[in-house]
């Protein structure tokens, strides 16, 4: 707990930031205190602190005692070689990274009265949720609607950036876009430098063979450097070698795989092995989702089960109980919701097709709706959503005005506030 509210102190600034020194003395200048991590890793992403006369981008690490960087074994994971900062309540030893170089620390003080605050903020992240009832349903519904075509925008905008990057190689495009949400949002990172590591082109020359396409995906991913018994494992390093020769290959790091609070199914090895098995069994998948944009066709175009090997393991070298592995429909549901309907979308777009657009949007109405923590929320507040496109709309909602703070630029906040202000805080919203 006291590490969760010295997060939430560091994040929302809740500390006198004017006064701060390092442990070496040199004055610390918070620039942007960086973006929090749910996930394995740092507690704070892409942060930018300026100690001393130089200014430092890059993860900010939280604990209550400095000395527990070393219980956490943070000095031999190289995930955390990139933290600029570490926060601590009490400094009592120095720290060091994986590479030998000494990190920067940082005291700060929980405020006293910030623990009542933190749980009672923890425990409503929708601050607004005990006025939601009194709002019009117009307002409700005319929002959630926007908020729908204002999260596919800017999913469509990340798309593009990826179709200037393939010279307009739809099929391309959408391979990397497959595979990076094949990670959902722990592994999507490493799932993207691996499908780049290995063009379709590359993967087009062995289209037949899936235990050499199994080989490239996994000697790419960085999980073939190991010398394990098995035999299985064996063959794929030796096929990768050859394969890795022949292209010219480079893979990537081994530690961007997370494996944290992660269900046996969903671990990086088992979606490796399906994405594999997709690819072998698909060709020109995209253009096979546009002629057909229904959601029975997507199910059988993404209803797989990796190889036999995989029914008995869920990582290499570690049997297990028999099992088969398929690609579950809730998996195939969120592939859909984050993958198919916005590249669909601005396939539409861009070649004013506005029926396609139109099936998409249709496509979320007969997705079941998700169930994450932050529908959670929602539901809390009153909002029982039915289908996938009410939940991207909540889910938008909360991520970019909820968590940001945003309350004047949304239209619900707007309206409570106003009235709020206009009612001299009868409503009782701040």
């Amino acid at each position: 707990m006291k590490e969760k509210i010295l997060q939430f102190v560091w994040k929302n600034k809740l500390f006198d930031t004017t006064a701060l020194i390092s442990n070496h003395n040199e004055k610390i200048q918070i620039i942007d205190v960086g973006k929090e991590n749910t996930n394995a890793g740092p507690d704070f992403f892409n942060a930018k602190i300026k100690i001393g006369e130089t200014i430092w981008a890059g993860n900010v690490e939280i604990h209550i005692a400095s000395s527990d960087w070393n219980k956490h074994h943070h000095t031999q994971d190289a995930a955390y070689n990139n933290v600029i900062l570490n926060v601590s309540t009490i400094i009592d030893t120095p720290i060091f990274n994986r590479n030998g170089e000494e990190i920067m620390q940082v005291q700060v003080t929980i405020p006293p009265h910030i623990e009542a605050r933190y749980k009672e903020i923890s425990q409503t992240p929708i601050h607004c949720s005990s006025k939601l009832f009194d709002l019009p349903d117009i307002i409700k519904t005319s929002w959630l609607n926007a908020l729908v075509v204002e999260r596919l925008e800017i999913k469509c905008g990340q798309i593009q950036h990826y179709l200037n990057e393939n010279k307009n190689n739809w099929e391309e495009t959408f391979y990397i876009m497959l595979a990076k949400n094949f990670g959902f949002s722990v592994n999507s990172q490493p799932f993207e430098l691996l499908a780049k590591s290995l063009p379709m082109s590359y993967l087009c020359k062995h289209k037949n063979d899936l235990f050499q396409i199994e080989a490239l995906f996994f000697g790419q991913a960085g999980y073939l450097n190991d010398d394990l018994k098995d035999d299985y494992y064996q063959k794929l390093k030796k096929e990768y070698a050859y394969l890795r020769c022949k292209f010219g290959l480079t893979p990537i790091e081994k530690h961007y795989w997370k494996m944290l609070r992660i269900h046996p199914n969903n671990f990086p090895q088992i979606r490796i092995a399906q994405l594999a098995q997709l690819v072998y069994q698909s060709s020109q998948l995209f253009s096979k989702i546009i002629q057909n944009p229904y959601l029975k066709n997507i199910y059988e175009y993404l209803k797989i089960e990796p190889s036999a090997y995989w029914e008995r393991h869920y990582s290499f070298g570690k049997k297990s109980e028999k099992h088969k592995k398929s690609l579950g429909k809730n998996a195939i549901n969120i592939i859909c919701i984050n993958t198919i309907v916005p590249i669909l979308f601005l396939y539409g777009k861009l070649h004013d097709n506005e029926r396609l657009k139109s099936l998409t949007i249709d496509l979320l109405e007969c997705i079941p709706p998700e169930n994450n923590h932050i529908i959670q929320y929602w539901k809390r507040a009153g909002f029982m959503p039915q289908n996938a496109y009410d939940t991207q709309a909540l889910i938008q909602l909360y991520k970019v005005y909820c968590d940001e703070k945003r309350c004047f630029s949304c239209r619900f906040g707007h309206k409570l506030l106003s009235v709020g202000e206009d009612k001299k805080g009868e409503t009782g919203v701040r």
